[in-house]
């Protein structure tokens, strides 16, 4: 009877291994081609029991991929970009890329910090654009792990010397992307620095829930629980002004389609960005992490909720896709065939002591932890 019994739990102990593993997300690692100057690209691809997958380049630490389901169960891959890496190289859009050392504008490329003025590269007129000439998102960062288990993920990292771009101080970044079997996709930025600077990091991804290559979004169902707007001049640099959002067309907070007011001709913000291109207040400082957006395609039945810490959230409708950029599968990239969504701190913050602060100094941590979590009508998350 005792054998009995311990073989029992030995065969209840191997299920539950077995179970474990079915239920575990893989990654695998490939090369993705080379760069001009012969530095090796790597992919990593994530795949969980669902089938949902993340394949994330290191060029740029880029969501390269994402397979999600709809409600029928059928998969699509929503991110705009290329199928091999020379679409990638041969032309800055920064799709799916970690944007900084300081992500959105720069007014006139310049700061001050201690007392101390600093000079940025300019790379958006007078001002200076996601970190400049050479910013994070042309950059080869390093694999340095890469895990299986329930949450597989890939954490990449990349070392920006004191004034790459004029920054001052060696700042250490680490990018991680986690793929859970509940089909949510983590990115979690942590950046260190060895003397005081600025830092904001966000993710460039475009979205198009119908699947890239699927037309316009504008009629995706947005929602976006900000109060107001950091108004902006037609160099798009923040005037300084905080202008709430009811009765404008920048209130997304019941959640309306993305093309509704887009073509208001009396809002001068829609002028200046050719559309939505401007920076949400979702609160007046960095908070737990909360829904900073949600949205719905009523065709695929796809939702992504976004989730942030960071006070502010910049909306892109796509304005400046303009039929010449050639994608995955030969699609055709048109003006609204995407969205962008970065969670982050208010544009030229640096620049804005009334928007809060950017700087990081030794001893401290920067974070910024984005959390893409998917479902179906309803809320209901259809298996693969």
């Amino acid at each position: 009877m005792k054998h009995a019994v311990m073989f029992g739990s030995f065969c209840l102990i191997m299920a539950g291994l077995a179970s474990t593993g079915a239920q575990a997300a893989e990654a695998t690692r490939a090369s993705f081609g080379h760069t001009a100057d012969g530095q090796n690209v790597e992919i990593v691809t994530l795949t969980n029991s669902r089938g949902v997958q993340a394949r994330v380049m290191s060029y740029g630490a880029s969501l390269q991929s994402l397979l999600v389901p709809d409600r029928d169960g059928h998969l699509a891959d929503v991110v705009l970009g290329y199928d091999d890496l020379q679409g990638y190289l041969d032309r800055r859009q920064y799709f799916g890329a970690t944007v900084g050392r300081y992500a959105n504008r720069i007014a006139h490329g310049s700061f001050t910090l201690d007392g101390k003025h600093y000079q940025l590269t300019r790379n958006e007129g007078p001002n200076s654009l996601h970190g400049g000439n050479q910013g994070f998102d042309q950059k080869v960062w390093q694999v340095v792990e890469v895990k299986q288990g329930p949450n597989a993920s890939v954490t990449l990292q990349y070392i920006s010397k004191d004034g790459d771009q004029g920054y001052p101080g060696t700042l250490t970044v680490k990018a991680t992307y986690q793929l859970s079997e509940d089909n949510q996709l983590k990115i979690a930025y942590v950046a260190t620095t060895d003397k005081p600077t600025i830092v904001n990091l966000s993710n460039h991804t475009y979205w198009n829930l119908a699947g890239e290559g699927g037309g316009t979004v504008m009629d995706q169902v947005l929602t976006i629980p900000g109060e107001a707007i950091t108004t902006v001049d037609a160099a798009s640099i923040p005037d300084g002004h905080i202008v709430p959002v009811a009765g404008t067309p920048y209130d997304f907070r019941a959640g309306k389609p993305i093309g509704r007011d887009i073509r208001d001709g009396s809002s001068q913000q829609l002028l200046f960005g050719h559309g939505y291109d401007m920076n949400w207040v979702v609160s007046s400082k960095e908070v737990e992490s909360h829904m900073v957006a949600r949205v719905q395609d009523p065709h695929s039945g796809r939702v992504m909720s976004l989730w942030s810490s960071k006070p502010g959230l910049q909306f892109y409708s796509g304005n400046f896709l303009d039929g010449t950029t050639v994608g995955k599968q030969h699609h055709i990239y048109r003006q609204g065939d995407a969205f962008v969504l970065e969670p982050q701190l208010f544009p030229d913050t640096p620049n804005r002591p009334a928007f809060g602060s950017a700087r990081l100094a030794p001893g401290e941590t920067y974070r910024n932890t984005i959390v893409y979590r998917f479902a179906t009508d309803g809320g209901r998350v259809v298996t693969h």
